[in-house]
């Protein structure tokens, strides 16, 4: 996305990883508390804005958000706020 906007503007990534996913270690017993930490994951919502632009023509900010659009595994739309 930044390639394309090229320098023309700015770029705000509206989510943050903030959820520990905690993870067992393989053949442990059970019992003896919860695992360690392992990843952190980003919790998206229907309706949640992932991205924002300022600073670029509507057709290179359409073109940058579908090619990151089709990186990411849900359902993206494109808005314009005014």
């Amino acid at each position: 996305m930044t390639r394309n906007a090229r320098r023309g503007g700015k770029i705000w990534v509206r989510i943050f990883p903030d959820k520990p996913i905690t993870v067992r270690p393989t053949e442990t017993r059970m019992g003896s508390g919860k695992g360690s930490p392992e990843y952190w994951v980003a919790v998206v919502k229907p309706s949640r804005i992932l991205y924002e632009m300022s600073g670029v023509a509507e057709n290179i900010a359409r073109k940058a958000i579908s090619i990151v659009a089709s990186k990411v595994p849900i359902k993206t739309q494109f808005i314009i706020s005014r």
